[in-house]
């Protein structure tokens, strides 16, 4: 059932959203950094105040995707609790912390005619995130777009609308405080699926949409979307064990990049193993990732009758559970040869303790993150010391891996002259 009143339709909802963040956008961009860092620091706060408000409100959320049967790893998405909730809270206090990103002086150069040349950072404009389940996207993307001087249009998924609106409210607290437009940070407030395909052809007023979620969301984004993109694919990411690996270290890094929350984009989710160490090293994997699934080829199983078969579908399965595929190769070029064909391009890390071996992996696989002996769920944007992210880009234009507060922005070129004429 749609919240949308019946006399508005989801066409004139979006433009009104979309006009209203244009306008707001102009004020935004010309905002302090201390009104920013004043507007994120009250948002804060106001998260904590209304921690009941807000934990009442997702509980509604998670009742209603308990009663339609969701998967557990869906659950503990959407679930939220004090200690969430303080992570969101901390998460806006480090945005505020960090250099504003706006105005910085990317190049600076003079020309023969006495023209002054400076490349400088500046606002993308108006941003349209689309995300599902994790309402703490939300604050996240509010914080780091209001920082970086963009206004944004929120269209989370609906299970998560009733956490969502109390998070809007607190972002709004904080943009009213400092002086600045609550429409800086906007919520599509509507259950309609229609918002999206409207939001993705609101190209008058939107500079650029997001999408953050399943490969059915961001495959619908990038089919009809009418204004630019930055896709987020989903992230079925691989860890490679070379033959000249550390058993502890590996098993223990494993373990954290499945099993430390399964449900999250940095998930480890196909294991490729060197046949060398095969027979030795699965054995101990199966003990160590107690309670997870394992699949895996003919040459797997063999090494141990706890591994279920795995099909063709499960190498190219974010399963985003406790589940993991393993794949044995003969050698290092044989294991970037299935990484590159069934890799989402997201994250892909190596465990070794071979230099050369670790040096050419990390050149030849060509995903946003790779890694060398760290577990994959380290792909995020406030591991990386961004504060937070919205999201991790998976393609190869304007922004790629952990999207921060740099990443938010474009620049544009400011030339000084003294009454120069071009002959």
């Amino acid at each position: 059932m749609s919240n949308t009143p019946k006399n508005i339709s989801i066409e004139t909802m979006i433009t009104t959203l979309g006009k209203q963040a244009k306008a707001a956008a102009k004020v935004l961009a010309c905002a302090t950094t201390e009104q920013k860092n004043k507007a994120l620091t009250i948002a804060a706060n106001a998260l904590r105040e209304n921690m009941d408000a807000l934990l009442k409100a997702n509980a509604l959320d998670v009742s209603s995707v308990k009663k339609a049967g969701k998967a557990d790893s869906f659950v503990d998405r959407l679930e939220l609790n004090p200690e969430r909730v303080e992570g969101m809270a901390v998460a806006l206090e480090d945005i505020a912390k960090l250099a504003d990103p706006v105005g910085r002086v990317l190049a600076e150069f003079d020309r023969p005619n006495g023209l002054k040349i400076t490349r400088v950072a500046t606002p993308i404009g108006v941003i349209g995130m689309i995300y599902e389940s994790r309402p703490n996207v939300g604050a996240d993307a509010g914080a780091l777009c209001l920082k970086s001087g963009n206004t944004v249009i929120l269209r989370g998924g609906s299970e998560s609308l009733n956490s969502t609106r109390i998070i809007v409210e607190c972002m709004a607290t904080g943009l009213r405080a400092a002086g600045l437009p609550a429409n800086c940070i906007q919520l599509v407030d509507t259950d309609d699926r229609s918002a999206v395909a409207a939001l993705l052809r609101c190209a008058d007023y939107v500079d650029l949409v997001i999408p953050r979620g399943g490969r059915g969301l961001v495959e619908l984004v990038r089919n009809e979307a009418q204004v630019p993109t930055l896709l987020h694919l989903d992230g079925n990411n691989h860890i490679y064990v070379d033959k000249d690996a550390d058993f502890a270290k590996a098993l223990s890094i494993i373990k954290n990049a499945k099993l430390r929350r399964t449900g999250v984009c940095g998930a480890t989710e196909s294991l490729v193993l060197d046949q060398a160490i095969a027979t030795e090293f699965l054995p101990q994997l199966v003990d160590t990732l107690e309670g997870c699934e394992i699949r895996g080829d003919v040459a797997a199983q063999a090494c141990d009758p706890r591994i279920n078969a795995a099909t063709d579908v499960d190498w190219d399965t974010e399963y985003l559970d406790a589940i993991i595929s393993v794949k044995i190769v003969q050698s290092l070029d044989e294991a970037l040869d299935f990484i590159e064909e069934h890799s989402s391009k997201h994250t892909d890390a190596i465990i070794t303790e071979n230099a050369e071996i670790a040096e050419k992996f990390m050149r030849s696989v060509d995903s946003a993150v790779v890694m060398h002996n760290a577990s994959t769920q380290f792909a995020d944007g406030g591991e990386f010391g961004m504060g937070a992210e919205i999201g991790i880009a998976t393609g190869k234009v304007h922004a790629r891996g952990p999207v921060g507060l740099e990443q938010l922005t474009i620049f544009k070129y400011r030339v000084a002259g003294q009454g120069q004429t071009r002959p």
